[in-house]
C-alpha cells in the first residue's frame, strides 16, 4: 500500500517568531519550512496549518503569557509562510494539533496516513502532535530543519523521543 502524505505547518506565527514569545532561533527554519511547503505543493500534497488560536481567557495563559488570541496579529501565520487558498489551517487551543481539533477528521478525509512535521516548539507542540498523530495510527516523518526549539538539548531529546517512542523518521530534508 503506498502512503499519502501531508506537510503540517505547526505555530508559524507572528507571536512566536517576531511577537510576544518571539523566538530568534527560530526564525532560521522560515527558508526551509518555505521549501517544504513548496515541494508539498509541487507534488500536491496537502499541506495543513496547525495553529494556536486561544480565547483571551484561556488556561494556558496560566503557564505561559497571553499569546496567539484569535483575531489578533499575533495568532496569523507569517507573512513569508502565508497559505496560497489551497491549504488548510487548523486552529488548535493546546499542545497537540490532534487534541479536540478537526485535524484526525481532515485527514481522514484527504485519506492521509503519514504526516510530515514542521514548525516550533520541536519538544513542545511537535512532540505532542507527534504523540496524537502515533496514537491514531499515522506515521511520522520530521524534517531535522523544518523544527525548532528553545535549544539544541530541548531538539535533540524530542527527536531521540520521537524516533524511540513513535518510531517517527527524523530526516534531512535533502532525504525527503
Amino acid at each position: 500500500m503506498n502512503s499519502k502524505a501531508a506537510v503540517l505547518v505547526i505555530d508559524m506565527l507572528n507571536d512566536f517568531l517576531y511577537g510576544k514569545l518571539k523566538c530568534e532561533r527560530c526564525q532560521r527554519i522560515i527558508p526551509d519550512v518555505k521549501k517544504l511547503i513548496d515541494n508539498a505543493h509541487e507534488k500536491n500534497l496537502p499541506v495543513v496549518y496547525v495553529c494556536d488560536r486561544h480565547i483571551k481567557t484561556d488556561r494556558e495563559f496560566e503557564k505561559w503569557p497571553p499569546h496567539a488570541v484569535e483575531g489578533t496579529e499575533g495568532a496569523e501565520i507569517i507573512d513569508e509562510l502565508k497559505s496560497k487558498g489551497e491549504d488548510y489551517v487548523v486552529p488548535k487551543r493546546r499542545y497537540s494539533g490532534f487534541f479536540q481539533t478537526s485535524l484526525d477528521l481532515l485527514l481522514r478525509g484527504l485519506d492521509v496516513d503519514e504526516i510530515i512535521l514542521s514548525g516550533i516548539l520541536t519538544d513542545i507542540c511537535i512532540l505532542h502532535t507527534a504523540a496524537d498523530a502515533f496514537f491514531r495510527g499515522y506515521k511520522i516523518v520530521i524534517p531535522r530543519e523544518c523544527t525548532e526549539a528553545l535549544s539544541n538539548q530541548a531538539k535533540d531529546h524530542a527527536f531521540k523521543f520521537m524516533e524511540e517512542m513513535y518510531g517517527a523518521r527524523v530526516i534531512s530534508l535533502s532525504e525527503l
